[in-house]
């Protein structure tokens, strides 16, 4: 199954998604930004299952088995560059910032801006075609969040 979105993610010509695909891509990319500074945990898990779970409208158990899912797909995802470069083509604009925002949530989650998870971030953002200014808003919205939650 994973291998088939991969390949459809990396084709020569991508076409959109399907609902179910994007959301094991997208998820996917969330769990290389929680997993990219060799420390994985649980509440980078329990972030990335209530923003899925919020995100696509699942019950705690369906996001938790998506995660599940989208952690054996990351696993086997090619470098984050044309991992990265292939979910932009296939994905609109907005769902890419709200993708940022959900990547900037992970990054927070522990409360520690790691920077290898930092490097990782602006790379992925760069690579979704989102401008660091706007990354910057959505990290300042994400932090004023959180602050006041």
């Amino acid at each position: 199954m994973f291998k088939d979105i991969l390949n459809l993610l990396l084709a020569p010509i991508n076409e959109p998604l399907q609902d179910t695909d994007a959301r094991l891509a997208l998820s996917a990319l969330l769990v290389r930004i929680a997993r990219s500074d060799h420390d994985y945990a649980e509440i980078e898990k329990d972030r990335i299952d209530r923003i899925i779970g919020t995100r696509f409208d699942l019950e705690l158990g369906e996001a938790t088995l998506l995660r599940e899912q989208a952690e054996e797909m990351e696993a086997e995802a090619p470098d984050t560059v044309r991992f990265t470069r292939a979910i932009k083509e296939a994905v609109v604009y907005e769902e890419r910032i709200a993708v940022v925002e959900a990547m900037w949530q992970v990054v927070l989650a522990d409360g520690d801006r790691d920077p290898e998870e930092d490097a990782l971030l602006r790379l992925a953002t760069n690579l979704l075609g989102v401008n660091d200014v706007d990354s910057a808003r959505i990290r300042q919205k994400v932090e004023t969040d959180r602050s006041h939650s």
